[in-house]
């Protein structure tokens, strides 16, 4: 089993930068794909992204691409979200999420097996 726990969310305004980490214990994340996960109030959980076991392979949803960036650091078993240029519609719950599987259906929520706990990102306008 792995235990997910998020942190780096906050309030900012719109065009700045938050990276978000999601550090993993029990299990080295090399055996999972990593993926990132948002919810807002009223809608239902979204894909934002997703990384490899490898982290050779990344994901994002078109909403985030060119913005947000996922990364990998081995050595401190964490994968990281780098989002850039907020927008007032980033503001959700993000949480992260692994996924033993091989195969790239990766986008559903139900596609992951262990989640973190969420942070919240507060984007003002």
């Amino acid at each position: 089993q792995v235990q997910l726990v998020e942190s780096g969310g906050g309030l900012v305004q719109a065009g700045d930068s938050l990276r978000l980490s999601c550090a993993a214990s029990g299990r080295t994340l090399t055996a999972y794909t990593t993926g990132w996960f948002r919810q807002a109030p009223g809608k239902e959980r979204e894909f934002v992204a997703a990384i490899k076991r490898s982290g050779g392979n990344s994901w994002y949803a078109e909403s985030v691409r060119g913005r947000f960036t996922i990364s990998r650091d081995f050595a401190k078993n964490t994968v990281y979200l780098q989002m850039n240029s907020l927008k007032p519609e980033d503001t959700a719950v993000y949480s992260c999420a692994v996924t033993s599987r091989v195969d790239d259906n990766i986008f559903s929520p139900d596609d992951y097996r262990y989640w973190g706990q969420g942070t919240q990102v507060t984007v003002s306008s």
